[in-house]
């Protein structure tokens, strides 16, 4: 069973922050993008690399992963994903996107989404809708 749990926002584990995950909305959408190795939805996202901080990584991939050229960046929380007694952390962010360019030639996305809601194909159907909630409450 998977277990997520939220953090304060600023929260250090004592394990390094692995994802950054940014739920983004362009013109009262919401963004969803589609891995060109996948069928499934996802929110933007990826590793944080080496030397680079979360919202380094959250402003990078939003970018890689939509496009966006404009936009406010927030932070809602840290976050872990449990499974069989192991934890993995990430912080996860609320875009308002206001301008949008191509996708980067070399983008490993090939289909991006606006919608209102969460659609019922998602790569990770035990977490994304979690930490949508969470970005929902945080917008109020």
């Amino acid at each position: 069973m998977i277990n997520v749990r939220f953090h304060d926002r600023w929260y250090e584990p004592k394990e390094r922050l692995i994802y950054s995950v940014i739920a983004a909305r362009y013109d009262g959408r919401w963004i969803l993008v589609r891995h060109r190795d996948r069928s499934t939805w996802e929110i933007p996202g990826g590793h944080i690399e080496n030397k680079e901080s979360p919202e380094e990584t959250a402003r990078r991939e939003l970018m890689e992963e939509t496009g966006a050229l404009e936009f406010n960046l927030s932070c809602v929380a840290t976050y872990s994903v449990e499974e069989k007694g192991t934890a993995g952390y990430g912080r996860l962010f609320f875009a308002d996107i206001r301008k949008m360019g191509p996708l980067p030639q070399d983008s490993e996305i090939s289909e991006i989404r606006l919608t209102d809601e969460l659609p019922d194909k998602l790569t990770y159907p035990d977490i994304q809708p979690v930490l949508f909630r969470r970005v929902l409450e945080f917008i109020g």
